[in-house]
């Protein structure tokens, strides 16, 4: 009966879509690279759909008289566009990114672009502007903004508010689903991730006329501001997105979809880690073919047995095929090149060293020496015999060759599962390792973030340090210091109060007892803020937020949280516990799930009955 009630429980989830829809992401990311023409091949997703459409940035609005732009030392009135643009870069002075040559360089050909032909005439050079006088005026308002009264920040909070329940809110087949970005991304400057050659080029306003409208026929059509129109509307529902463009710096397409906390997300997620999950049945199976194929006499087949050793070892991604010049000099596996890799000679004891680097997605440098299995080093001396370095590695393999043997390998597998089920074990296996059940609260916090950095480390998702970090480490240390100093203190008291009643021959008094109760609160405290701060050092390069949400399946964590009695707050903030509460139910099942399953607290992975 047990069994019986546990698949009736699985089956909930069987009309959830086999396949996961093409791509598609909120404001700020890539979209499918298919275009919104193109219909998903899975079944139909609602039935009803209606919304209010996105909302649209404000207008602009010129700077005050007060605040001038000066060229060559005198003061220059813009036209309004070339104001606007102007402000763009004002706002950024404080940023690194305004010193490189790249950006700097593509901000000045698209602001020119804006200018009238009299102001260019004038401006000829980006080293005579003057932009200091904009920058304070941002900064100051930025400034005002957070020293606000509370009742005038309350009515702001209310303002946004009734924009959300306006905007921010659809009905899908008879459901109020909660919309994720429901605005438009603002007119400004793109920075991009790491060394973007795009970088300081004009993001243009998004308009009304630039939108594709996706709702049912039955339902009201979104009505688009005044004197504007919609590009499209259309009824598609083999898609999730409400409304989708085209943004202007990568020609890519940005989708308005639903919130990550809403059902079909979540149903979604929930798809996305079981496929993970399935892949761990099959997975030895797949590590043996792709070793074997390491011997066979055919070219494609050991390049292909080498990529997916990547793949699967490395977490890289398998790499788009693009067009010549189209964006960064961005690769992946498929696409690395003979100069991305190089192979050392043994050293230091260690052999079959390859040393990779490349730019990886959002030009973010993979940097990596790791030591690989002997036919995998030998494979790669005999891919780049008699090659020059701008020549493919992988030169017989595709990335649609690839992603057709992992179909074939198993239904639904694809390099980010691998990187996801990669992801998952490694979290599992790193939390294994490093928690026990008799260390505090902040030291089992400390052991979760250090595996969950040991994914990041994997999957490459670096930072840049932050500006204020130094800034912050030195208010951390002070605050160490000043802690250390009130534990000394502490404890001299202590030790004087243990003398006094040793001297008086006097059972513990009640104030020894609160001097010792107040001596072991400082100790306690002093081991957060140690603890803070070498969480802190070791985090300041590495990014672990995309990780955590992306990649890791939540009802680990939320397992581990179980079973070491951590606050699951400690892990996850309020939005991330609404995004994933499908697995929140689900883990109230593991206990259950691990007498059926006896393979240890922490092997939610193991193959469960069904």
């Amino acid at each position: 009966m047990l069994l019986l009630w546990l698949r009736a429980l699985c089956r909930r989830f069987q009309h959830v879509p086999r396949r996961v829809p093409s791509r598609q992401v909120s404001r700020g990311s890539k979209a499918s690279r298919a275009g919104w023409g193109e219909t998903s091949k899975s079944s139909v997703k609602w039935k009803q759909l209606e919304h209010k459409g996105p909302c649209f940035a404000p207008a602009y609005e010129p700077l005050p008289d007060g605040v001038r732009f000066f060229y060559d030392g005198k003061p220059v009135r813009l036209s309004l566009a070339a104001e606007e643009v102007a402000t763009f870069y004002g706002k950024m002075l404080h940023l690194e990114c305004t010193t490189k040559e790249v950006f700097r360089r593509n901000f000045f050909s698209d602001w020119q672009k804006e200018m009238t032909a009299e102001e260019r005439k004038l401006i000829t050079h980006l080293d005579k502007c003057d932009f200091s006088e904009i920058h304070r005026h941002f900064m100051e308002r930025a400034e005002a903004r957070r020293t606000l009264p509370r009742e005038q920040k309350q009515k702001l909070k209310e303002e946004a508010e009734k924009l959300q329940q306006e905007f921010g809110y659809c009905i899908l087949d008879g459901h109020r689903e909660k919309i994720g970005n429901f605005k438009t991304e603002p007119p400004g400057l793109f920075r991009g991730r790491g060394d973007h050659p795009k970088m300081g080029m004009l993001k243009r306003r998004v308009m009304p006329e630039d939108v594709v409208i996706n709702c049912s026929r039955d339902s009201k059509i979104p009505e688009p501001p005044a004197g504007h129109q919609w590009k499209e509307v259309r009824s598609d529902n083999t898609v999730m997105w409400l409304a989708a463009w085209v943004e202007n710096i990568q020609n890519s397409f940005k989708y308005i979809i639903l919130n990550p906390s809403s059902k079909p997300k979540g149903e979604m997620d929930w798809q996305k880690y079981e496929v993970a999950r399935r892949l761990k049945g099959v997975v030895d199976k797949i590590r043996a073919q792709y070793q074997a194929d390491w011997k066979s006499p055919e070219m494609k087949k050991r390049q292909l047995a080498v990529a997916l050793y990547f793949i699967d070892k490395l977490a890289l991604r398998t790499g788009n095929e693009k067009e010549e010049g189209e964006t960064a000099d961005t690769v992946g596996c498929c696409s690395l090149r003979v100069e991305h890799v190089r192979l050392h000679t043994p050293a230091d004891g260690q052999e079959h060293v390859v040393e990779l680097d490349f730019l990886g997605k959002d030009s973010i440098r993979y940097k990596n020496h790791v030591t690989v299995e002997k036919l995998v080093f030998q494979n790669l001396q005999h891919f780049m015999e008699d090659k020059d370095p701008r020549d493919d590695l992988f030169d017989a393999l595709t990335t649609s060759s690839l992603n057709k043997h992992l179909q074939d390998l198993m239904e639904g597998l694809t390099a980010k599962v691998f990187r996801t089920y990669n992801a998952s074990i490694t979290l599992q296996e790193q939390l294994r390792v490093l928690t026990r059940a008799e260390d505090s609260l902040t030291c089992k916090v400390l052991a979760y973030n250090r595996a969950n950095r040991a994914v990041a480390v994997l999957c490459n998702h670096q930072r840049a340090i932050p500006k204020t970090f130094e800034e912050s480490m030195q208010t951390l240390q002070k605050k160490i210091e000043t802690k250390k100093a009130q534990v000394a203190e502490a404890q001299v008291e202590l030790q004087k109060a243990e003398t006094d009643l040793r001297m008086r021959g006097d059972s513990k008094s009640k104030s020894f007892l609160q001097k010792q109760q107040r001596l072991l609160k400082l100790e306690e405290q002093l081991a957060r803020l140690c603890t803070k701060a070498t969480d802190k050092e070791e985090n300041k390069q590495v990014a672990l937020g995309t990780a955590k949400l992306n990649y890791l399946d939540p009802r680990i964590s939320i397992a581990w949280c179980k079973r070491f009695g951590v606050p699951v707050e400690k892990i996850y903030n309020k939005t991330q516990r609404e995004r994933f509460a499908w697995a929140f139910n689900q883990a109230g099942l593991v206990p259950l799930l691990e007498f059926l399953c006896p393979l240890g607290p922490l092997s939610f992975w193991a193959p469960l009955p069904w």
